[in-house]
């Protein structure tokens, strides 16, 4: 089995409300020394086996276009790793 760990963030550009938020009650609780702090989503995928790395790329690439990350908003990235099998 394949495992894709797919991390959704906003894009810089756009204002993280929740990240802010979280930010400056930091920063009264004294921990002033974040520069910044980003608030975003993670998803995990079992894929089955028999897939090239290609197929994986397209396919992550076409689920997080399609389904988790909101192009005009938010950028994703991804981490594949084999998942050992279970005996």
């Amino acid at each position: 089995m394949t495992v894709v760990k797919v991390f959704v963030n906003y894009k810089d550009s756009i204002l993280n409300p929740e990240a802010e938020t979280i930010k400056k009650a930091l920063g009264r609780l004294g921990y002033d020394n974040i520069f910044d702090l980003k608030v975003g989503k993670s998803f995990e995928l079992t894929l089955e086996d028999g897939l090239t790395s290609a197929q994986i790329d397209h396919e992550v690439n076409e689920i997080c276009d399609r389904m988790l990350a909101n192009y005009n908003m938010e950028n994703y990235r991804y981490e594949i790793s084999e998942m050992e099998a279970i005996r």
